[in-house]
């Protein structure tokens, strides 16, 4: 017997879309990085050899976040299927009960139609009357209905996306068994390259060479990096004008759609009026004319006024906001209004809580100035942006380790290096106290913390002025 196919879940669709979305400016990242590098020898610098694990460790640390918030959702989306299954059973029960009393009614009363009712030479007046409330008693049958057939077809679809929940559960519990597994592995094999590089790493991080030529990295980076935003921001610019226009085209469509909808309601209300009366009038001339002959009189047909059926009301999960999806020619582009980051001077928080070991401008060594600080804090500590912005780089780099760059708007840039997680990837908007990152001593680093650093146009310049230490 052949095992089930594994099902293919809402989640994996959307997983596999998002990937999808993201490969295109990470190819474009990529090629922006190997151009920085391409006049230096592959492993050159004796962190180089730590770089593939490293990676590997933060994309361990960060799938196993993203997995345990999947899990934390799915868990609150169960929730809220059953909770509205329960209300969706409820309303059924009552719209049966409805319906049966209606039916019931109905029998009792005779099954009476217009027809019989026309012709049965009564009082006009109480003939229309009850044409009426038979109107709105197959009005009601036909509401009662609709929204019964409604609702049963909410449940078939609540029993779906139940299924979906929690076969997407299963998968995430199998990723999370994997990453784990991945991750002891990374550790051990970064440990043991730790090991045999560390004379190599000690005698590098006091080169006046080497020092200088990460920080040449990093300004070729900033550069490059700062050359795409602008051009993103005027796509992006370009694009918001065009989806306004869209909108506006598309607002008065739907006005006009909407007016268009009153003048039929009302001219069939009008028409349905009309027959009404003419129906009164025949019944009128029938009974009289069955008065002056003493025989009943059928009236002249009229056709019977079409009931008005109201939209059911069915009971549904509303579905979550889907932010737009961004190109790979818009993923970089900062939504924050200008002069926003300006606006915060002196009162962004701290990237991260620690002792403050190195500061921007202090000597390193024999080398060049600090162009930013390094905050001592232990390994895994939450590194956190200081304003909102959008994730414009992460990835490893020489000299820095794992490294994450957040675009302000206005071109200005903050920088946060030798992390042990980039949390963040790049495209991602974030928000002023978000995670970004943790801590860590990734690119060679001696000590376990952050490297942080603020520039405007491609210059570094002094955090302290800006941040709260």
């Amino acid at each position: 017997m052949r095992a089930a196919a594994p099902r293919i879940t809402e989640r994996s669709k959307q997983k596999a879309a998002a990937e999808a979305e993201r490969a295109g400016i990470q190819q474009k990242l990529g090629a922006l990085k190997k151009d920085i590098t391409r006049t230096e020898s592959a492993k050159e610098d004796a962190a180089d050899e730590l770089a593939e694990s490293e990676e590997s460790i933060s994309n361990a640390n960060r799938a196993l976040r993203e997995l345990a918030d999947e899990q934390s959702a799915t868990n609150d989306k169960l929730k809220e299927l059953n909770n509205e299954q329960a209300r969706l059973e409820g309303t059924i029960a009552a719209q049966k009960r409805q319906l049966a009393k209606l039916l019931r009614e109905h029998y009792v009363s005779g099954n009476e139609d217009r027809i019989k009712l026309l012709l049965s030479g009564d009082n006009p007046n109480r003939i229309n009357r009850d044409l009426q409330m038979m109107s709105y008693v197959s009005q009601a049958q036909a509401t009662l209905l609709d929204g019964l057939r409604g609702n049963l077809a909410a449940v078939e679809a609540n029993h779906a996306k139940t299924q979906n929940a929690k076969d997407e559960l299963e998968e995430i519990a199998g990723e999370q068994r994997d990453q784990k597994t991945l991750l002891e592995q990374e550790k051990a094999k970064r440990a043991s390259l730790l090991a045999n590089l560390s004379s190599k790493l000690v005698t590098q991080r006091k080169e006046a060479s080497s020092l200088e030529r990460d920080e040449q990295r990093m300004s070729g980076l900033v550069d490059r990096l700062t050359q795409l935003i602008r051009e993103q921001e005027a796509a992006a610019a370009a694009e918001r004008k065009r989806q306004e226009a869209l909108a506006a085209a598309r607002a008065k469509a739907e006005a006009e759609a909407k007016a268009r909808a009153l003048a039929r309601a009302k001219a069939e209300q009008a028409e349905r009026e009309r027959l009404a009366a003419l129906a009164r009038e025949a019944a009128k001339a029938a009974a009289r004319e069955a008065a002056r002959t003493g025989k009943p009189v059928k009236p002249a047909p009229v056709p019977a006024p079409a009931p008005v059926r109201e939209e059911p009301q069915v009971a549904q999960v509303e579905p979550r906001p889907q932010p737009p999806a961004r190109s790979p020619d818009t993923a970089l582009a900062s939504e924050a209004p200008s002069g926003a980051f300006e606006s915060q001077r002196g009162r962004m928080p701290a990237p991260i809580g620690g002792k403050i070991a190195a500061r921007f401008g202090a000597k390193r060594g024999d080398g060049p100035t600090w162009r930013g600080m390094f905050i001592k804090a232990p390994e895994g500590t939450d590194v956190r942006a200081i304003a909102a912005g959008r994730v414009v780089f992460a990835n490893w780099m020489r000299g820095y380790g794992n490294l994450i760059i957040v675009n302000h708007g206005g071109e200005y840039l903050s920088i946060y290096g030798n992390n042990q997680t980039l949390v963040k990837r790049v495209g991602d908007a974030v928000k002023p106290g978000e995670v970004v990152a943790s801590a860590g001593n990734t690119g060679g680093n001696e000590e376990s913390g952050l490297y942080f650093e603020l520039r405007h146009l491609g210059k570094a310049f002094d955090p302290a002025g800006w941040v709260r230490f």
